[in-house]
């Protein structure tokens, strides 16, 4: 989405909105992440939003910066699915220790909260996988 989002009218990114909500919801679930750190991984949206798009996802008219992160996490999500095609362990990896981020978890890299954090471990996993 982050490269199908640029140039991307508002129309367009109304209908890709339900889709990378849905798909974001059932990620960040699978990773066990918490409501709040599903909403820092978004850029901060408010909870009363978070919660307006969970909840009926066809509503959502997301920013291009919220589309693009949401990108970074589906690209994360299918890399590691990609690396680690045992489910729990592709689930589990964004919460273990990492030497490659000093000992912290990738979800911590990301909880940081900035887009460049996503993109950061984005890049990481594309690299072992050889992109």
């Amino acid at each position: 989405m982050a490269d199908a989002s640029r140039g991307v009218g508002v129309d367009q990114r109304k209908d890709l909105s339900a889709s990378a909500v849905r798909f974001y919801d059932r990620i960040t679930s699978l990773w066990g992440l918490s409501v709040a750190q599903k909403r820092v991984l978004l850029g901060g949206v408010a909870e009363s939003t978070y919660f307006k798009y969970v909840k009926d996802p066809d509503s959502a008219k997301l920013s291009r910066d919220t589309l693009d992160r949401i990108s970074h996490i589906i690209g994360i999500y299918k890399t590691i699915n990609i690396l680690l095609p045992r489910p729990e362990a592709a689930n589990a990896w964004i919460t273990k220790p990492n030497a490659e981020f000093g000992g912290k978890p990738a979800l911590d890299v990301m909880l940081r909260g900035g887009f460049d954090d996503l993109g950061f471990v984005r890049r990481y996993l594309d690299g072992v996988r050889g992109h």
